[in-house]
C-alpha cells in the first residue's frame, strides 16, 4: 500500500486531461493519492474546477481566483464571479493568485490591483490563499504587508531563493514544493532549501499537467504530468530532507487537510 499523499496544486480542468480524465483519477488513488486541491486561474477555469470535484467530492477540492497571467482580463464581472464561487463549501481556497513578473503576460499595474482584491476576499472569508510568485518577491511581500490581514494560506511551487523562503515562513505561510526540485537545470537549489521548511509547513504538488519530473522514468507518453506522478516528487523530497517517504507524506498530508479544513 502506497503512504497517502495530498496534490495541494494541479490544473486537472486543464484540455490535456479532457480524454481520458477518469483514467487519470485511477491512477493518481492507485498510486495513494488521497487528496487533490483542483487549481482554478481565471473565472471560468474556477467553475470547470470545480465542477470536476463532484466526481468524487470527498476527494477533490478546488480554489477560485485569478492567475496574474490573467489579472488584465479579470474585470469587475469576472471577479465577482470568482467571489461567489468563493462560497462554495467545496471551495477550499482564494487563488490562484499573485505576481509574476517573469513573464509580465498582464501588465504589472493590473496584477497589483487583482491580487489585492483577492486579499480582499481571502481575509473576507477567512479561507487560506493559493498563491502564485515569480521574479516578483519583493512587490509580492510589500503588498501583502500593505494589506490588512493576518493571511493564511500557500506559496504554490516556490522556486525563489533562500532568503524569499524565509521571509514567507516569517509571515506563517506554507511553501509547495513540485517536481521543479528533480530539474537538475533550474531547481538544484531546493534541494538544499528544502531542509529548512517547517515539517508542519511542507507541502507538496505536481502542478500537473505541468513541470513533469524530469527524473522521471519511463518518461510519460506526451511529456504529460498527472497527479500518479506525486509519490515520485515526495520520494525526491524525503530524500533531501533526510526522511523517509512515509514520514513525509504522513506529515505533507496533514498539513494540507489542516490548511484547507479538510480533515
Amino acid at each position: 500500500m502506497n503512504s497517502p499523499t495530498f496534490d495541494i496544486g494541479l490544473n486537472l480542468s486543464s484540455d490535456r486531461f479532457r480524454n481520458d480524465l477518469h483514467d487519470v483519477l485511477e491512477r493518481a488513488f492507485d498510486a495513494g493519492v488521497a487528496g487533490m486541491l483542483l487549481t482554478g486561474s481565471n473565472a471560468a477555469d474556477s467553475r470547470a474546477a470545480r465542477a470536476l470535484c463532484d466526481h468524487h467530492p470527498e476527494r477533490l477540492w478546488s480554489t477560485s481566483g485569478c492567475h496574474p497571467h490573467d489579472a488584465a482580463r479579470c474585470d469587475d464581472a469576472a471577479f465577482a464571479a470568482i467571489t461567489k464561487l468563493a462560497a462554495d463549501p467545496q471551495v477550499r481556497a482564494i487563488g490562484e493568485c499573485g505576481l509574476d513578473f517573469n513573464r509580465d503576460f498582464s501588465p504589472r499595474d493590473d496584477q497589483e490591483a487583482v491580487f489585492r482584491r483577492h486579499l480582499g476576499l481571502a481575509r473576507d472569508t477567512g479561507k487560506p490563499l493559493f498563491l502564485h510568485e515569480r521574479d516578483a518577491a519583493e512587490r509580492f511581500l510589500a503588498i501583502v504587508d500593505e494589506e490588512d490581514g493576518p493571511f493564511h494560506g500557500v506559496v504554490h511551487c516556490f522556486t525563489g531563493d533562500e532568503a524569499t523562503m524565509h521571509a514567507y515562513l516569517e509571515r506563517g505561510y506554507h511553501i509547495g514544493i513540485t517536481g521543479w526540485i528533480c530539474d537538475e537545470r533550474r531547481g538544484t537549489h531546493l534541494r538544499s532549501l528544502v531542509r529548512d521548511i517547517p515539517a508542519d509547513r511542507l507541502l507538496i504538488e505536481t502542478d500537473a499537467p505541468y513541470l513533469t519530473p524530469r527524473t522521471l522514468r519511463p518518461k510519460p507518453k506526451g511529456g504529460r504530468n498527472e497527479p500518479a506522478f506525486l509519490p515520485h516528487i515526495a520520494a525526491a523530497i524525503a530524500e533531501c530532507r533526510g526522511e523517509s517517504l512515509e514520514e513525509l507524506a504522513s506529515a505533507t498530508t496533514a498539513n494540507a487537510r489542516r490548511l484547507f479544513g479538510v480533515e
